[in-house]
């Protein structure tokens, strides 16, 4: 066995020109992981210290990861253009552009939450600038180029749709928690325009998650079923609906200096409109179970960079039940939290363990 595959593996020029887009998926669902365990999910004071520990691991993981992904992701880029602008144009591996974006600005909300332990609060004040003004900006332009390449396309069959389209919509609604840190550090003035840009944000990712969300819906019911191997990309709908939940929650706290004497409606209404989209979430999180399963039952899931979808989606969903346990307030909703951690740090573990196996076979560099 060993020798067929030695003879199948790819060359280190293949491997490079065919690096997949969606690596940096691997890095959003390790600083996830890092954020829910650092916000110490059952809310136990006993295990509080051990969160911490475990968050910054993570975090501190998630970052090892992105500069080493980074570097043959950017090669590819320079040395084969043409393929790299062939995935951009592909309906399916195309939207996975939005990983190097999404990494950037999870990285954000993950050193402004972990950051202090680590590093002077001037420090992380300026990384999470910088982290949240790149990873804005790349995540606006992937989002707008990749759907004007849709738009302007030739035609797409009626089966395209996919869950991967997700991840341009998802990246933007993270831009509001890379400003939020920030707004404590600025005047005023720079404090509205950051958190009308915070709202721009979430607006522009929530209003196309909606227009996905219904394509992919009748794609679903009009059509079969997706092919295996992007089984796990229809959870990616779990992270606009976490990711948008604890923005509502986290923007409505961050603005209450300018909300004046409407602080507590803006902050009531907003609690509401999460606890709404969260309840969505829970129809989601029990479908796409239902759909795992059956896709398991017939057969082996495709080993690859797509596992990671099922990784930071529940991991948004997960602290958005936190933060919305704690916003509520919430006993019951708190342990639901915390099994869905236990759930998250579950398909991390299996994941991690099939990339590294993929990796060992060079079955990680297969389309």
């Amino acid at each position: 066995m060993s020798s067929t595959i030695s003879t199948d593996a790819p060359t280190p020029p293949s491997i490079l020109r065919g690096f997949h887009p969606g690596w940096f998926g691997a890095v959003m669902g390790t600083a996830i992981v890092g954020v829910a365990a650092y916000l110490n999910p059952g809310a136990q004071p006993g295990m509080l210290h051990t969160g911490h520990v475990i968050g910054v691991a993570f975090v501190l993981a998630a970052w090892a990861l992105a500069c080493l992904i980074a570097v043959p992701y950017l090669a590819r880029i320079v040395r084969h253009p043409d393929a790299a602008l062939a995935d951009l144009r592909h309906p399916i591996v195309g939207a996975l552009y939005g990983t190097l974006a999404g990494a950037i600005v999870v990285l954000a909300v993950a050193t402004a939450t972990v950051g202090g332990s680590l590093l002077p609060s001037h420090a992380v004040v300026v990384i999470v600038a910088v982290l949240a003004t790149v990873g804005g900006l790349v995540a606006f332009a992937t989002g707008v180029l990749f759907t004007y390449i849709l738009f302007s396309g030739e035609g797409l069959a009626a089966d395209s749709p996919n869950g991967g389209w997700f991840i341009p919509p998802v990246v933007s609604i993270i831009i509001p928690l890379t400003l939020i840190p920030l707004l404590p550090h600025v005047g005023s003035d720079a404090g509205r325009l950051l958190l009308l840009a915070g709202y721009a944000g979430l607006g522009m990712g929530f209003f196309l998650f909606l227009l996905v969300a219904a394509v992919l819906f009748g794609r679903l019911i009009f059509h079969p079923l997706p092919p295996a191997q992007l089984a796990p990309s229809l959870w990616i709908g779990l992270g606009p609906i976490g990711v948008g939940s604890l923005a509502l929650l986290r923007l409505a706290a961050a603005g209450t200096p300018f909300w004046g004497a409407n602080a507590g409606v803006v902050q009531n209404v907003s609690l509401l409109a999460a606890a709404t989209l969260w309840g969505f979430g829970l129809w989601w999180l029990a479908t796409v179970v239902l759909l795992l399963v059956r896709y398991l039952r017939r057969g082996r899931l495709a080993s690859g960079v797509g596992l990671w979808a099922f990784t930071f989606p529940l991991g948004a969903y997960t602290v958005a039940t936190l933060q919305l346990a704690r916003s509520w307030p919430s006993g019951t909703i708190e342990w639901i939290g915390a099994a869905l951690f236990l759930l998250l740090a579950g398909f991390w573990l299996v994941v991690g363990a099939n990339t590294l196996r993929a990796l060992r076979t060079g079955e990680a560099w297969q389309r």
